[in-house]
């Protein structure tokens, strides 16, 4: 029996999420049903969005014994904060669901942690390890062999070459392109398309061909 799932946040990426879902339904896996979102912002409560309820704010999670939850919050001006709004929920970790768009490819080798998202024509590679509350947007790719630990967010078109480490919660823009065998500290920004060919110090914030730190 499908799992009620609803979604943390109800614009954006949200939306993809719950596209997402829908196309795993299309495909036969009935996974998840879509019960709505939850949103702290006050003009959309009570509002319907892409035909789904805004349920009410994030406090009111606790209120769905039944449900799953998935996180769409992620931008490079929110990301910083995800890990304090889900820590927020009070929820254990398996109250969220893995989400992964049919039209991704995922190794078998590879791990995913709970809460991850992986959108369409997304390829993680062989030996990938993903932890929690991870989102990649549709396109990118992992390679093999790389570690991501939780919050991270990818946006689309991002490719990750083999044996990177990417610590938690970091941001990674559009398009852009990490070379093999580097770190990224944890909580940096990679801008939209950079091209990052040497470790990153955590906190900082890259931009560039290739990357290089923006002043604070």
């Amino acid at each position: 029996m499908a799992s009620p799932l609803i979604i943390i946040g109800a614009i954006g990426n949200c939306l993809d999420i719950a596209d997402a879902v829908v196309a795993q339904r299309d495909a036969g896996r009935d996974d998840f049903t879509l019960a709505g979102f939850l949103d702290d912002v006050p003009a959309r409560q009570g509002q319907t969005i892409a035909g789904l309820p805004v349920l009410g704010p994030l406090a009111k999670a606790a209120n769905f014994s039944d449900a799953m939850f998935v996180c769409g919050i992620g931008s490079p001006t929110s990301y910083q904060v995800k890990k304090d709004i889900l820590a927020r929920l009070g929820l254990p970790a398996l109250r969220f669901a893995t989400v992964v768009h049919p039209a991704a490819c995922v190794s078998p080798s590879a791990t995913l942690g709970p809460g991850t998202v992986i959108l369409g024509n997304s390829t993680i590679c062989a030996n990938v390890r993903i932890g929690a509350h991870v989102m990649l947007l549709p396109n990118c790719v992992v390679g093999h062999d790389t570690a991501i630990a939780d919050y991270c967010i990818f946006a689309a078109g991002v490719t990750v070459s083999g044996m990177v480490t990417i610590e938690a919660g970091c941001y990674t823009g559009a398009g852009s392109v990490i070379r093999e065998s580097v770190t990224i500290g944890a909580g940096a920004l990679v801008g939209m398309g950079s091209v990052v060919t040497r470790d990153v110090a955590a906190g900082s914030r890259m931009v560039g061909n290739p990357a290089r730190p923006l002043p604070r």
